[in-house]
């Protein structure tokens, strides 16, 4: 090793999350194996500093940010085939999901975002299955969404399955969404249940749905033209470290969905946890999607999710 290499890790969210967390643990392996000759810095919420959530993407592509995450659905607009894994019931399982995002699928989408973009993909966190809430009624078909605004990811594939749905989904920042939800311009917004209650969603909608309609992973990005600066050592632990926080992420993200469904239930909300007939409805609803996704991508991913290690 030479003199000191700095790594900046940030995020947006508090320090209390599974994701800054992560990052803590990342940092703390580093700093075990290498003392000082890395100096770790935190940003654990850019938000907090003015920035939006979206701005992490160039914050990282600039280098001012070395290691950071963001929802793949953030980046559909630069790779369109991230938009692939924003299809609606894509996914039945966490395990399903974690398997393919591991696998041939997830490596293919790395090497798609690097080919376009200044990032070294180190793996994916996961933001999980989304559920919906709601100021208005309660939501158990698609015929419920009528009239009903709701915040969406910067993402066309999500903004068209709720515009299938029958809602009028708005592409908005994490910033813009919050103060939507808090003044009331915006109907509904969907979420985790731990970013629900992170960003405290529940405190303005009463009504929730445990749809599992997206699920999202985060993109673990490094600023490339840093990454290939460093030493193969470096690089190794970077990535055994990221693998390791992957891990434990996952694991508290488990632990945070069953913590902050209570959580929205002791605020007096209303929980609906679709019924399997239900599940298909709204599955059948938006089955335009998956056909359109063909037309663009062909097989090739598909088959991926029936072979992850093709």
């Amino acid at each position: 090793m030479r003199t000191s290499f700095q790594i900046r890790l940030g995020g947006y969210g508090p320090p209390t999350t599974s994701f800054s967390r992560s990052l803590k643990m990342i940092g703390d392996r580093l700093e075990k194996q290498f003392g000082d000759d890395v100096d770790i810095k935190y940003i654990y919420n850019i938000m907090d500093l003015g920035f939006k959530g979206e701005d992490i993407l160039w914050l990282t592509e600039q280098g001012f940010l070395t290691i950071s995450y963001q929802s793949s659905s953030y980046l559909t607009d630069r790779v369109p085939e991230l938009g692939f894994v924003d299809l609606p019931f894509l996914f039945e399982s966490n395990e399903q999901a974690r398997a393919a995002m591991d696998g041939a699928l997830g490596h293919y989408l790395s090497q798609k975002t690097e080919e376009r973009i200044n990032y070294k993909i180190l793996g994916y966190f996961e933001n999980g299955f989304r559920q919906i809430s709601n100021k208005l009624r309660p939501i158990r078909n698609p015929g419920d969404f009528g009239g009903m605004r709701i915040r969406v990811l910067p993402s066309d594939v999500q903004a068209r399955s709720f515009d299938l749905l029958g809602a009028t989904p708005l592409r908005l920042d994490l910033t813009e969404a919050i103060a939507g939800i808090v003044d009331g311009s915006l109907d509904a917004q969907e979420n985790p249940f731990a970013n629900t209650v992170t960003y405290q969603a529940h405190k303005y909608h009463r009504f929730h749905t445990r749809s599992n309609h997206f699920y999202i992973s985060r993109s673990i990005m490094c600023h490339r033209s840093t990454y290939y600066t460093w030493p193969e050592e470096l690089k190794i632990a970077m990535n055994d470290a990221v693998r390791e926080a992957i891990l434990f992420q996952r694991e508290m993200a488990e632990q945070e969905d069953v913590e902050s469904r209570k959580v929205i239930e002791e605020e007096g909300c209303q929980i609906e946890d679709l019924s399997p007939e239900e599940h298909e409805n709204f599955a059948e609803a938006v089955k335009p999607q998956h056909d359109d996704a063909k037309k663009i991508f062909g097989e090739k991913m598909f088959q991926m999710l029936k072979n992850p290690t093709c």
